[in-house]
């Protein structure tokens, strides 16, 4: 079966990046990981983000939240991850996509789904 969306973010951003998009210093950067409001993991031993995640220069909007109750949920950065991330034709290709546009609120929902 070919599938015309692959799982996984397009592409990456480094941190300094990451920083320079959303016009904040690298330890706010640092601190929104930590807080739950921006998912990054390591590829490559380098701590990256889903490009994305941080489009038009700020974090898409219900992203904190729909990371929070995948977190709630019993999902790691990898795992949240993988659920963004996951193909899914009804959700615009894939909830990271989705989130972006006007099928956020539909992500966020089955985010919450699952703490049940």
């Amino acid at each position: 079966m070919t599938d015309s969306v692959t799982k996984g973010p397009a592409e990456w951003v480094n941190l300094p990046d990451v920083a320079e998009r959303l016009e904040v210093s690298i330890s706010k950067v640092h601190q929104m990981i930590r807080d739950g409001h921006l998912l990054a993991v390591k590829r490559d031993g380098i701590r990256v983000v889903p490009a994305e995640l941080v489009a038009n220069s700020t974090v898409l909007k219900h992203l904190p939240g729909v990371l929070t109750l995948l977190h709630d949920a019993g999902y790691n950065d990898e795992e949240a991850l993988g659920w963004l991330y996951e193909p899914d034709e009804t959700l615009d290709g894939c909830g990271a996509v989705a989130l972006g546009g006007d099928r956020a609120r539909e992500v966020k929902r089955r985010a919450q789904a699952l703490g049940f």
